[in-house]
């Protein structure tokens, strides 16, 4: 069964950078990349575009966009997103053994164990820590050495090199994916919107025309 990858975040708005991370991810472990909007994300402020606009773009975004498609279960439940929550649904819906894994941000996985229930997360799905390319092994090997104690204990026996393990289970592993360098930034971006600035080509054509009919970041 192929992997099921899921990437989550505010795509406030959804820009290059974003597809460039979900395109990598979906090459380099030959998968199907999710990409899933958060209605209230728990560890963020509110949004600037609302629920149904940044659903909107992303529809736009990966529009004719092989293995990328959009997810809105997290848009479509009342209160916090809290991963622990959307894991257990997507489970009752695609059964025990589908292989499935969310994508983190290395900042995003250091803080892992604040997160609601977050050791029941490894028996839902894996975890694909994304990192800068750029910054090499050395960078990654130095980063896993920075975990926090009790995450540390929780996971080191969890991590794999080869992507291949991550079909070969339905979930409970750990594995650092590299990604290239990507300049866009939502809040950047933002900016540059409300500055009158260029900024076209950070987003796809069509999400960049309906930006402009919702007159949003001004």
């Amino acid at each position: 069964m192929t992997l099921l990858v899921l990437y989550g975040g505010t795509f406030d708005p959804v820009h290059q950078g974003h597809l460039g991370v979900a395109r990598h991810a979906r090459d380099a472990l030959h998968a199907d990349v999710a990409l899933m909007p958060a209605a209230d994300p728990p560890h963020k402020g509110p949004t600037r575009a609302d629920a149904a606009q940044r659903a909107q773009m992303l529809r736009l975004a990966v529009d004719g966009e092989p293995g990328l498609r959009v997810d809105l279960r997290e848009l479509q439940r009342t209160g916090p997103s809290y991963t622990f929550d959307t894991l257990q649904g997507l489970r009752s819906q695609l059964g025990a053994e589908r292989p499935c894994a969310i994508l983190l941000g290395e900042d995003s996985f250091l803080t892992l164990d604040t997160w609601h229930r977050w050791r029941e997360l490894f028996g839902l799905a894996h975890i694909v820590v994304a990192g800068r390319a750029a910054h090499g092994q050395e960078h990654y090997d130095e980063a896993r050495s920075q975990v926090p104690v009790q995450l540390r204990e929780a996971t080191d026996a969890r991590w794999v090199d080869d992507p291949r393990a991550l079909h070969w289970a339905p979930a409970g592993l750990l594995f650092a994916l590299q990604q290239p360098l990507f300049p866009q930034s939502a809040t950047e971006l933002r900016r540059r919107i409300a500055a009158g600035e260029p900024w076209d080509a950070w987003v796809a054509p069509a999400v960049a025309a309906y930006i402009r009919r919702q007159g949003l970041y001004r």
